[in-house]
């Protein structure tokens, strides 16, 4: 099948690179209209209990957007700055669309500071505005009160923050992708030896930017997009397209050793294509399985992360091999080229872990325990203004807010009643909070003009910004019972339904993720052994990641390097997103690892020598695709919100674990333990794999076949010599490699058996094969 698509596409490689040619197009052209409909997508479900309270509480006493502008630096007392902030005032309650301005000499609402040397002016929009209409005069509130003669004045708000969220996004996502396009140039070069090898992943992953603004355009008419989704989409669709593309242009490379330009593309494709294709619906698949969480932010990242993975995919086997078809003549061979990326980092830790398994298996698992560890004290949590730079100046007046004004408490839990105050019972409850939860709460206030027949209560917790405190009283109100309805809202609320809402549907989650794995790795091996192995291996990735990162940013040990400041907590999105990503991921690697030692097991069904040779052969490619993802999601890493440079952070550790630690290390080491077993599945599930026979799969390898057989072929005459016979001395080149296998000794702590490589003069090149011989070619053979 893919070596037809491999034929197709270098016969009418024109019409392929013109479609996607015109995809590029219309990304560009069209694409940009999404950011003028880029959303705020809330993290809760319509019908979760803050919900239902909150539009409830919208209904009955409507609140515009609130503008809070801190100012510092003057004696409160001083009358110049009296006389400045009352012409702000009148000026503003003169605006049209302006609800209320208080401040602290012209209304009750007005605050001093604990130092007093500051205060606050509030002003409420009319909560009938349109969004536009509403941003418009926000812009216009906020450039008057700049104006107060005062040292410093700081504007903000929670509109205000939201604006400066997705401003900062879209910037974080030029910049990034920016840096990372220019990176991935400079080490692609390196890896490939040339510009032209290395520009063709390169351009598919412009193509990928390309397209998935257009993809993400057309899925805003169907849900909301937020800035944060185009940010973490843009970030997997980048890191795939490379991903996916290197594998065939690399395979194409190793296969230019053995064939000539054509025949070497079409089995590039052939083999590495089947690759590809499954790591993609694998990827794809666990996307699409967070829309059973519904909540509005993970369903526009699901959707749109699985349409993306699905164009990186389609991308990688039609355009990369019109473009190889065009390039082929001047891309050269492995090995070949100004430069040569050669690694056996892979192939050395594989030896190492087959030569003591159970060591090894035992050794990395304890570690990525010890290095999960911190996760029993994360803290999830929703972020809010803090998560911006501390240069924004929404994220500098809620600092000034909460540490001057709100002593560092929680946002308030806000209780809503359907009985009015007057009322005995809700008197009692009221009364109640305050004996049985004073520990929790530090004030309890009736909010003024609510209709008759409700109550609002706004309860501030003890505690600090980002603790616990908020959560708990959240919970302890909701277990009280009342003779009257009530709902709690208020951001802890928000929390505890999220959290809530996760926990149930994490389960069914995770089931698609594993009957995903299950099935693809099934489909690839035909074992249902090696699909369970890889589900273990990547919650081990999982967790180790996730430690790092309450590390790294509820510790705030990664504040320097990283540049942000800690707020004591993790986005409680973040472990939700890194579960799919880092299964999806390691699926890729997993995927290009068994396919190549699969390949090495049809060809001789020894499991030790198949896992050492297939590792071998796939970990400089393996490796050079984690070098260019980690690019990607370090170049994510040095824009300003911190939830992204969680992704970007969690996504790099997991890589480095799980294509050096896990990959290099365990995997050899369980399958070496395992042996046989690997490759065990029930015989009625056999039938239903993909696995090609073993008999037949030598037979679609093409390799070029010797013209005569040297007249002293060099074997090892004592095979139970202790040292390998010496290779015979250098002829002139080119030359051939013949690799013998001998059988290993006794008491050899390698269980393959070894090979010994000599070198023969090589045959004369024929013509009529239609292409070149290489200039070294490695022939297996049994002694």
């Amino acid at each position: 099948m893919f070596a037809k698509l491999g034929t197709l596409m270098d016969r009418h490689r024109w019409p392929v690179i013109g479609v996607w040619l015109a995809v590029t197009v219309a990304g560009a052209v069209f694409g940009g209209g999404l950011f003028d409909r880029l959303a705020t997508t809330s993290t809760n479900r319509a019908d979760s209990e803050s919900a239902i309270a909150q539009q409830r509480i919208d209904e009955l006493a409507p609140e515009g957007s609130m503008i809070i502008a801190v100012i510092e630096g003057k004696d409160v007392y001083d009358p110049g700055l009296n006389a400045s902030v009352t012409k702000a005032n009148q000026e503003i309650k003169a605006m049209a669309g302006v609800k209320e301005v208080n401040d602290l000499y012209n209304g009750p609402g007005g605050q001093i500071g604990a130092d007093n040397m500051s205060s606050t002016v509030r002003v409420e929009l009319d909560p009938k505005l349109s969004e536009d209409a509403r941003e418009r005069l926000e812009d216009k509130v906020k450039a008057r009160l700049k104006l107060i003669e005062a040292p410093k004045v700081t504007v903000g708000g929670t509109k205000i923050a939201e604006r400066a969220f997705g401003e900062q996004s879209v910037r974080d996502l030029a910049i990034g992708e920016s840096i990372a396009l220019v990176a991935l140039l400079v080490v692609l070069v390196l890896i490939f030896g040339g510009v032209i090898a290395a520009g063709l992943p390169l351009a598919v992953a412009l193509v990928g930017v390309s397209g998935s603004l257009l993809l993400l355009f057309g899925l805003s008419y169907a849900t909301k997009v937020s800035e944060y989704s185009l940010n973490v989409v843009t970030l997997l669709g980048i890191g795939l397209a490379v991903d996916y593309s290197l594998l065939i242009v690399a395979r194409f490379r190793e296969e230019r050793l053995l064939h000539g330009p054509t025949e070497a593309l079409v089995e590039a494709v052939a083999r590495s294509g089947r690759a590809v294709a499954i790591s993609g619906i694998a990827v794809a698949a666990t996307l699409a399985g967070l829309t059973v969480f519904a909540e509005p932010l993970l369903a526009a990242v699901a959707l749109g992360g699985a349409a993306v993975v699905v164009l990186a995919t389609v991308a990688a086997l039609t355009l990369v091999p019109a473009l190889l078809s065009l390039a082929k003549d001047r891309i050269p061979a492995a090995g070949e080229g100004r430069f040569s990326f050669k690694t056996d980092l892979l192939a050395k830790l594989a030896a190492k872990a087959q030569r003591s398994p159970s060591q090894v298996a035992l050794g990395v698992t304890v570690g990525l325990l010890v290095l999960a560890a911190p996760l029993l004290g994360a803290n999830f949590a929703n972020s809010d203004a803090r998560a911006l730079p501390h240069s924004n100046e929404a994220r500098q007046a809620y600092d000034a807010l909460q540490e001057k004004f709100n002593n560092d408490h929680p946002d308030d839990v806000v209780v809503l009643v359907q009985a009015g105050p007057e009322r005995a019972d809700v008197r009692m409850f009221m009364n109640q909070v305050n004996n049985q939860l004073n520990a929790q709460v530090f004030r309890q206030e009736v909010r003024p003009d609510v209709p008759k027949g409700w109550t609002v209560l706004d309860l501030t917790p003890k505690g600090e910004v980002g603790g616990q405190e908020g959560v708990e009283l959240v919970r302890k109100l909701r277990a009280m019972q009342t003779p009257f309805p009530k709902w709690v809202t208020g951001p802890s609320a928000e929390v505890v339904d999220y959290q809530d809402s996760l926990a149930r549907r994490l389960p069914v989650a995770a089931l698609i993720v594993l009957v995903v794995t299950m099935v693809v790795l099934f489909m690839l091996t035909g074992s249902v052994v090696i699909p369970l192995k890889a589900v273990l291996m990547n919650l081990l990735t999982l967790i180790a990641t996730l430690g790092v990162l309450v590390v790294v940013f509820q510790w705030g040990w990664g504040q320097l390097p990283l540049f942000f400041d800690s707020w004591g907590g993790i986005d409680l999105t973040t472990p939700v997103l890194l579960f799919v990503f880092i299964f999806g991921l390691s699926m890729d690697y997993e995927v290009f690892l068994l396919a190549r030692i699969k390949e090495e097991y049809d060809l001789r069904p020894d499991t030790n020598r198949a896992v050492l040779r297939g590792i071998t052969k796939s970990g400089p490619v393996v490796t050079a695709a984690a070098i260019c993802i980690v690019i990607v999601f370090l170049g994510f890493t040095v824009g300003g919100l911190v939830a992204v440079k969680e992704i970007g952070v969690g996504m790099t550790v997991a890589v480095i674990i799980d294509v050096t630690v896990v990959r290099g290390l365990l995997l050899p080491a369980l399958m070496t333990m395992l042996d046989s077993w690997n490759w065990w599945a029930p015989g009625f599930l056999r039938s239903l794999s993909m696995v090609p026979s073993t008999a037949a799969q030598p037979k679609q390898r093409a390799t070029p076949k010797q013209p005569a057989t040297p007249k002293q072929p060099a074997t090892p005459k004592q095979p139970a010599k202790t040292e390998k016979p010496a290779a015979a001395a250098p002829v002139t080149s080119p030359a051939e490699e013949l690799t013998v296998e001998v059988p290993a000794l006794a008491g050899t702590p390698t269980p393959a058996a070894e090979e010994l490589t000599v070198e023969v003069p090589a045959p004369a090149r024929k013509p009529a094969t239609g292409a070149a011989l290489p200039s070294d070619v490695r022939q297996a053979g049994n002694a």
